[in-house]
């Protein structure tokens, strides 16, 4: 079945039932592809609707379209230059762009998302993702480009006063970034005793608890154990709900227990907000866990077949996880293509990039 079709009509009928149009409920449950379906409808009866332009901006670098993204942000930003809605996006875009160049000239790109994301902060104080994304760019960004620990923790204290479990949050990712996981787990545990079922908040603390940085601070073994034991613990609470399951398989993998990452993907099959997800996600824990390869490579060409929704990596991603399988069930032509795919799509994938060297 071609699913846009359809999208466009269920789109149409919301659009019309709808009173004030706020995506951002949406975009933070990542759903992506309804955002993108009624941003796209909305534009087309109003041009000049300056947010749903940075919706669907939002929407396209959720799905790595971030070309379409920026281009769609200044739309936004040349009908309305201060709506933190279009700021939030163009930096987003930009930040987007300069992670896939992979190169030493991305960081000015970079530099400039940050300053997107903290003309946002000003614009709407009261944007959760304006803030998470300008912590987060302060942590990550060297000190020359005006990266800096305290001022990303200076962002969880203004994110606390909008939503303090989102605060603990993003104060828990810096100091895991930081190396402090002793510090950084107090405020993990805080905000999952808040919001227990925030699969945003499930997926941040797993892959901080993940991290090389982490790992660092616990050692290999204690860190593989607390992955393991802590996905198992929060598997109840994000059940139905993909993005937390996501982070939950790759946390028993992380943490050495492929077949229980399997089970509890597989049990999510058709049982999620984001159903899509589910079947990369066991191709993923095929490709790395070399189990159920053949399934798990069904669930790719499957998911192939239907648009991908945000938060899979896009193309260059799954084309990648299969060529991973391919090569493992000695199908190296058909390995060899999957990975050039990958690299059309995005042509500095490290991934990719290695399995196409291992294979020539």
């Amino acid at each position: 079945m071609n699913l846009r079709p359809a999208l466009a009509l269920v789109s149409l009928s919301l659009l019309a039932a709808q009173g004030t149009y706020n995506p951002r409920a949406d975009l933070d449950e990542g759903r992506y592809l309804k955002v993108l379906s009624i941003a796209e409808a909305r534009i087309g009866q109003t041009p000049g609707d300056a947010l749903a332009w940075a919706a669907k901006s939002q929407a396209l670098s959720a799905l790595m379209r971030f070309g379409e993204a920026n281009a769609a942000a200044q739309k936004s930003l040349e009908v309305k230059s201060d709506l933190a809605d279009g700021l939030l996006a163009r930096g987003i875009a930009r930040a987007g762009t300069a992670i896939q160049q992979r190169n030493l000239g991305s960081l000015r790109g970079a530099s400039s998302a940050m300053d997107d994301f903290r003309a946002a902060t000003q614009a709407d104080p009261n944007s959760t993702s304006a803030w998470m994304s300008l912590g987060l760019a302060y942590e990550q960004l060297p000190g020359l480009l005006g990266g800096s620990t305290k001022k990303a923790l200076a962002c969880a204290e203004s994110l606390r006063k909008v939503s303090p479990s989102r605060g603990d949050l993003l104060q828990g990712m810096v100091l895991s970034m930081d190396g402090r996981w002793n510090d950084a787990k107090g405020y993990f545990m805080k905000a999952l005793s808040a919001a227990p079922g925030d699969p945003e908040i499930v997926y941040g603390y797993l892959d901080s608890l993940g991290s090389r940085t982490t790992r660092k601070s616990l050692g290999e073994g204690p860190q593989r154990a607390q992955c393991a034991a802590e996905a198992m613990r929060l598997l109840p609470s994000v059940r139905g709900r993909a993005r937390g399951i996501q982070a939950v398989c790759d946390a028993l993998l992380d943490g050495g227990s492929p077949e229980e990452s399997w089970k509890a993907a597989s049990d999510s099959l058709n049982h999620c907000d984001l159903p899509s997800l589910i079947p990369i996600q066991l191709g993923k824990i095929a490709a790395r866990a070399g189990i159920h390869r053949e399934e798990g490579l069904a669930f790719l060409d499957q998911a192939l077949k239907e648009p991908l929704e945000g938060g899979t990596g896009g193309i260059a991603a799954v084309q990648w996880r299969r060529g991973q399988i391919l090569r493992d069930l000695n199908r190296k032509d058909e390995a060899r293509t999957a990975a050039q795919i990958a690299l059309r799509a995005d042509p500095k994938h490290p991934g990719a990039r290695r399995l196409l060297g291992e294979l020539d």
